[in-house]
């Protein structure tokens, strides 16, 4: 990675962490994906955007495999999605074989511009749903 992107990354993740997620966790209707901390072993909400597509949730991550979020899926996939209001428990799965920049054109569009523009390792994630 290049300087440039990592003074990029820990600027963009250091504002998302203290002020932009603890809004957004707050608000009603706000997409959370919640994950199982890997060496805290407890919940962790991070306010994300995407979509329902039948029984998958499509997303894209900023930061790829560096996104805590991320990492956390990699050492337990089994987690809960909160989309509009409701809880569903699902499996995340990374999907690096998907084009990210395209899956942004199909996905809320307000959310994939904050992610093109801060992003600097994009992947594409699929939650199969549950219920």
């Amino acid at each position: 990675m290049s300087r440039y992107h990592e003074v990029k990354h820990r600027a963009v993740t250091a504002l998302q962490r203290r002020v932009v997620n603890p809004i957004n966790a707050r608000l009603p209707f706000q997409t959370l994906l919640e994950t199982t901390g890997r060496t805290s072993g407890l919940p962790r909400r991070t306010p994300i955007g995407g979509r329902r597509t039948g029984n998958e949730f499509w997303f894209v991550s900023e930061f790829g495999e560096k996104s805590q979020y991320v990492r956390n899926i990699q050492a337990q996939p089994e987690v809960r999605v909160r989309i509009n209001g409701q809880w569903h428990a699902g499996t995340a799965e990374l999907v690096p074989e998907d084009d990210p920049r395209a899956r942004l054109k199909v996905l809320p569009q307000f959310n994939s511009a904050a992610v093109r523009v801060m992003g600097t390792n994009l992947l594409t994630l699929r939650v199969d749903l549950k219920d």
